[in-house]
């Protein structure tokens, strides 16, 4: 089985595709990396993106959509997505109101009919954890049991090894634990003071990561930092770099 290939979330990039997103996509694929995966659009329509992501050799490996959008918006949403040929529409966040064991239990329905209508259109849906879903309610972690309240042929996971890992959780050992669910993995380290740091520069194992990522059955690794302490551009660059030579490892 091939390796996943590798994306950046353009969230790391924010206060450059703030100024300037195409060029900030131009950049990107100059780094090296071959896909992205959105956290907005950039106020562009969906033929110039597609445009945009063609000129420079880069493919959609997801985009973030808030949970309102997806219930609002959800066709537009899809039709954006496949203009562009992106594979994959995640909800990358929860506000804090919503977080509390019986909102999920709720949501589980509501996230595998957002699933089936992104199912029956080709485009996969995922759900992006933090660390609040690692919280244990009546013996069971709430990521867990919205797992097993949602179908996973429609609704699979984006797990972000970083918050796993805030969470005292072992990113390795739940991706074997949920084997075949997690089809995108954030790829982020921790440093010492458990803050956010560069691919390959932090605490965490990330050979042991990727490779239980590979095993289980993912389909991208895509990189992210939220909070950059050096340029986001060349925080970007180099995590990329550090982890082509982890999977070299793999």
């Amino acid at each position: 089985m091939d390796r996943p290939p590798i994306a950046l979330q353009l969230y790391t990039v924010r206060d450059e595709t703030a100024r300037d997103f195409a060029g900030t996509l131009r950049q990107v694929a100059q780094l090296g990396y071959r896909a992205v995966e959105f956290a907005g659009y950039g106020g562009l329509a969906a033929d110039q993106m597609a445009e945009l992501l063609t000129e420079h050799g880069l493919r959609a490996a997801s985009t973030h959509i808030g949970l309102a959008a997806l219930e609002s918006n959800l066709g537009r949403e899809l039709d954006y997505c496949q203009t562009i040929n992106c594979s994959a529409l995640v909800l990358p966040w929860l506000p804090p109101e919503q977080r509390g064991a019986d909102d999920l239990r709720a949501l589980a329905e509501r996230l595998n009919e957002i699933g089936r209508r992104c199912h029956e259109r080709g485009i996969a849906f995922g759900y992006h954890n933090h660390d609040f879903e690692f919280a244990q309610s009546e013996g069971a972690m709430l990521l867990d049991a919205l797992l097993e309240n949602t179908d996973p042929l429609v609704v699979a996971l984006e797990l972000d090894v970083y918050w796993a890992a805030y969470a005292g959780v072992d990113p390795a050992a739940y991706l074997r634990k949920r084997a075949g669910r997690a089809l995108l993995i954030h790829v982020k380290d921790m440093a010492a003071d458990r803050s956010f740091t560069e691919v390959g520069d932090g605490t965490l194992d990330m050979v042991g990561i990727c490779r239980a990522a590979h095993e289980q059955g993912a389909r991208w690794y895509i990189v992210e930092n939220d909070q950059p302490r050096i340029p986001s551009l060349e925080s970007a660059r180099r995590s990329l770099e550090k982890l082509r030579g982890i999977l070299q490892a793999i």
